[in-house]
């Protein structure tokens, strides 16, 4: 299991940009590697794929450059254990809405003392079985990303309990979900999702976490990582495509018809 410079990164205060990525090509990882993002969120929950397309995008992740982050569909330990022995540097678990829940997420992605993760050293994270076994798990406990999402007003609620989770790296605010969760679905700058989002910043990083969140514009951005947040996942592989492909329509149109 290589370095996770991800986790570097982010331990410097670094901020850290990437984008989800759900079309199931490796090419689309090596693209966003060359392109110049430090990590591609590798998406289960809302893409096509399965965890064998998600390994081979692993793959891709480690020739291109940029880090791995596979998310799963749900808070389930055997989804969390096979995304990680892909040799994905972290796994990012959607809906979070308690203490309870967080530490289930917590223990599944690190093995003894820290989690019960299943034990196997035949998998591409332990290099199937290259590495020693009790260096490959003090490894993988050390360098795994743990990414929780906190996007529903329960988890919002419960907040000062789930930051006390240890081996929780990153808490990350799903502004979309959490609109619909506040009763304003799609309405990321009503101040309800705003404040409650800035709170959560505030308390994730005077407990020594760090906070993450989505952003689809510059002036998102710049909001966000002036309040502290320094995972910062930025745009999706199909709207990415998209809006080039019109922009280009659009000109090749324009041009011909001139």
């Amino acid at each position: 299991m290589r370095v996770n410079q991800l986790k570097r990164k982010l331990a410097q205060g670094e901020v850290v940009f990437g984008p989800f990525v759900r079309i199931g090509s490796p090419a689309i990882i090596e693209i966003m590697g060359h392109a110049g993002f430090d990590f591609a969120i590798i998406d289960l929950e809302h893409g096509p794929m399965s965890v064998e397309k998600a390994e081979d995008m692993v793959r891709a992740a480690t020739c291109a450059g940029i880090s791995p982050i596979i998310r799963v569909t749900e808070l389930n330990q055997p989804l969390i254990l096979r995304a990680l022995d892909t040799g994905a540097d972290g796994v990012q678990i959607p809906q979070i809405n308690n203490k309870e829940a967080a530490q289930l997420a917590a223990v599944s992605a690190r093995y003894y003392p820290h989690g019960d993760r299943g034990v196997c050293r035949c998998t591409r994270a332990a290099e199937y079985s290259h590495i020693p076994a009790s260096e490959y798990f003090e490894m993988a406990n050390r360098e795994t990303l743990t990414i929780v999402h906190i996007e529903g007003i329960d988890g919002v609620k419960q907040i000062d309990k789930i930051l006390e989770v240890p081996n929780i790296d990153v808490i990350f605010l799903g502004p979309y979900d959490l609109s619909q969760s506040v009763g304003c679905p799609g309405k990321v700058n009503d101040p309800k999702v705003v404040g409650a989002m800035e709170e959560i910043v505030a308390k994730t990083r005077a407990a020594g976490k760090y906070a993450g969140t989505y952003a689809d514009s510059t002036q998102a951005i710049k909001h966000w990582t002036k309040r502290g947040v320094q995972y910062v996942a930025s745009y999706i592989d199909t709207l990415l495509l998209y809006e080039a492909a019109k922009d280009v329509a659009a000109k090749v149109i324009s041009a011909a018809r001139d």
